[in-house]
């Protein structure tokens, strides 16, 4: 069974937060703000359960700051990333 799932910002802001999951089981996190900006960041190791990282993203993209919200969102919840694209 495939991981994925996407919040949009609302408020008019078209800042996107979703999660992935690659053919080889890695899991990504993907933040687009609609104009120029693309991130994809890799979650480390094994990976927290699904309905953590849910959350995470889910309380990071109602923030006005996405991409620094998305980072305390996760450190609060121990959840370590790599940035690999962008």
């Amino acid at each position: 069974m495939s991981l994925s799932f996407a919040f949009h910002a609302g408020a008019g802001r078209a800042d996107f937060l979703g999660l992935r999951e690659r053919a080889r089981g890695a899991v990504e996190i993907v933040y687009d703000d609609g104009v120029a900006k693309r991130l994809v960041w890799k979650v480390q190791g094994k990976g927290p359960d699904p309905s953590i990282l849910r959350d995470a993203l889910s309380s990071a993209v109602r923030e006005a700051r996405v991409v620094p919200a998305l980072y305390a969102e996760l450190r609060r919840r121990a959840i370590d990333i790599e940035l690999i694209a962008g």
